[in-house]
């Protein structure tokens, strides 16, 4: 936990075998569960190991989550083409 409604991420992936650089699903996992079992209210900032915070918002009605929005930068990184 690094603040109020903020928290730090590391991620190692299946299949990578290996930490990456952020992961989405996580982020947002880790996220919700900071909310209920931190308390931490809507938008929850998330630092990840390639550097950047990404924001999880949410509705929370102290059961279920809804709305779960994740933001933050993304770029662009592959290009492919395949011929069948």
């Amino acid at each position: 936990m690094l603040g109020l409604n903020h928290i730090r991420v590391r991620t190692f992936e299946r299949g990578v075998e290996g930490e990456t650089l952020a992961c989405g699903t996580g982020v947002s996992a880790a996220a919700l569960i900071s909310a209920r079992v931190q308390k931490f209210t809507s938008p929850v900032k998330v630092q990840v190991q390639g550097g950047d915070t990404l924001e999880v918002s949410f509705k929370d009605d102290g059961t279920d989550f809804e709305d779960v929005r994740l933001s933050g930068p993304a770029d662009f990184v592959f290009e492919g083409r395949i011929e069948m």
